[in-house]
């Protein structure tokens, strides 16, 4: 019997079967936190952070009303609208002849424009900053044309996306508030199995719904719904329309976001997910402090350590990472890693698999030097290795929804990345070509008009060169001039397009 994995938004999106052990490449350093959990800069947002555990001498209680009504305002239900082109197929013979435009005034046969319809989502949210900064799902406002943000007190907003990264399935949207009533956010880490939780989301749009259960589960690794996962599963009821939402311990803390559930019948049957409080923390920081997560590398490919790997290997206990493989130029490789190292302890924590080594690697700022205990030939020996950031790290050069008449942004609608090997390849991009590869643009936008596609290469920007990713979202931040002047590498030759939009909202 299959099992499904159904994230709940503005979308549904399936993954049929358990998905197994892999060989995953390691890497993914997230800006804002190395080793122990970083504070984000005040300099952008200031996100309390309680990092006391939880009570647990003090059960039963009577009644959760009074943490209910604590958290409850916090908590947002998020709706969405989505623009999507119908291309159409092949029209009723007849359909072209001009009496049927007489009576439906509409464009038939081969050469009509393709029609757009509107598709409507509903999520949910957190109020993490009481200046209107809100947590949920990447899928819940992936691709959203607008995004409508209501409170329990009746208000609504039209919300900004401050950012999104959908490999960890964290998206911050943005109100125009202040003084809003905020979810505290509680230290992760600290959660155990069997704590009591409570999940708070807008289900089915019946309105604001609290369902009770315990944590059943931490470190929910390997389950192939998103590239780094550190799920905490939990038996409290989630179903369509609590993605983003909250779950909080009884104290009415923020200990994670929920996101999935594991199910046989597209209903909640008692296994959910939810993104650690810590790891979505992080990731709002970088989102708000540099609009995209900056992911770091170690430069090896590794597996999980079975029981029978565990005993070729002579290891005493079946737990850490084997390295398969090892980048000769990664940073592995010059620290001196090679294949058939098994790393037991990352920067001085124990490493149980190869998910939670990735993970743990995800949370280390790049160029940070790391001591990494790993186990050669019958015997342990520590080796540092400076961390570096992932080739490729994908940054968004827009903000989809993004309704802010102070943000002066260009180049809208397009998505760069990093030149590296692997896009060279795709792309057959010669080797003295320089810049920021386009990996995605948004149909209708002002950069598709003037004929930017995916595998283009930005060299320039209003002359100025562009040597990453990075840059290319520099120079198209906050440009007075909507005009933009980009030299391309497109179909093998270098040349210049002018994007203009003037008249894009």
């Amino acid at each position: 019997m299959k099992m499904t994995f159904i994230d709940f938004g503005k979308q549904t999106r399936i993954v049929a079967g358990l998905i197994g052990l892999a060989l995953a490449a390691v890497g993914a350093a997230f800006a804002e936190k190395s080793g122990e959990p970083s504070k984000p800069d005040s300099a952008t947002v200031n996100v309390p952070l309680d990092e006391s555990a939880v009570s647990r001498g003090s059960l039963p209680v009577a009644s959760f009303a009074p943490i209910i009504k604590k958290v409850a305002p916090g908590v947002v239900k998020i709706e969405t609208t989505l623009t999507v082109q119908d291309t159409g197929g092949q029209q009723m013979p007849g359909m072209n002849d001009p009496f049927w435009r007489r009576f439906f005034g509409l464009p038939f046969g081969p050469g009509a424009a393709p029609r757009q319809f509107r598709e409507h989502g509903l999520g949910s949210g957190v109020i993490v900053v009481k200046d209107g900064y809100i947590l949920t799902n990447n899928h819940v406002v992936d691709n959203a044309s607008e995004v409508k943000v209501s409170l329990q007190d009746g208000r609504e907003f039209t919300a900004k996306v401050v950012g999104r990264d959908p490999k960890s399935d964290i998206a911050v949207v943005k109100i125009a508030a202040s003084d809003l009533p905020v979810v505290p956010m509680a230290d992760s880490d600290k959660v155990e199995v069997g704590d009591i939780v409570l999940a708070i989301g807008n289900p089915f749009g019946v309105g604001q719904t609290v369902t009770q259960g315990i944590v059943s589960a931490r470190n929910r690794g390997n389950m192939g719904i998103e590239e780094y996962e550190d799920f905490i599963q939990t038996d409290a009821a989630i179903n369509p329309g609590n993605s983003g939402g909250a779950l909080v311990d009884i104290e009415g803390r923020l200990i994670g976001v929920n996101t999935a559930i594991l199910s046989r019948s597209g209903g909640n049957q008692g296994v959910g997910f939810a993104i650690p409080s810590d790891l979505a923390r992080n990731v709002m920081v970088s989102l708000i402090k540099y609009g995209h997560v900056t992911r770091g590398y170690l430069g090896v490919i590794i597996q999980d350590v079975t029981p029978v790997l565990a005993r070729q290997f002579k290891l005493k206990e079946t737990r850490g990472a084997l390295v398969g493989e090892v980048m000769p130029d990664g940073p592995a490789g010059k620290a001196g890693f090679k294949e058939g190292d098994v790393v037991l302890e990352y920067n001085g924590k124990t490493v149980p698999d190869g998910s939670q080594l990735r993970l743990t690697v995800a949370e280390t700022k790049p160029g940070t030097v790391v001591p990494v205990k790993i186990w050669r030939d019958g015997s342990t020996r520590t080796l540092d290795v400076t961390v570096k950031e992932l080739p490729g790290s994908e940054q968004l050069a827009r903000n989809s929804g993004d309704n802010d008449s102070n943000d002066n942004g260009t180049l809208n609608g397009v998505t760069v990345a990093d030149l590296d090997q692997q896009a060279r390849r795709e792309f057959d991009i010669p080797a003295g070509v320089k810049g920021a590869v386009v990996s995605e643009v948004e149909d209708g936008s002002a950069s598709a008009e003037a004929g930017i596609k995916a595998g283009d290469v930005i060299q320039e920007i209003n002359h100025q060169p562009v040597r990453s990713a990075e840059d290319a979202v520099r120079l198209t931040e906050h440009a007075k001039d909507k005009h933009t002047l980009v030299r391309l590498w497109q179909s093998g030759a270098s040349h210049y397009v002018v994007v203009d939009e003037t008249g894009q909202k």
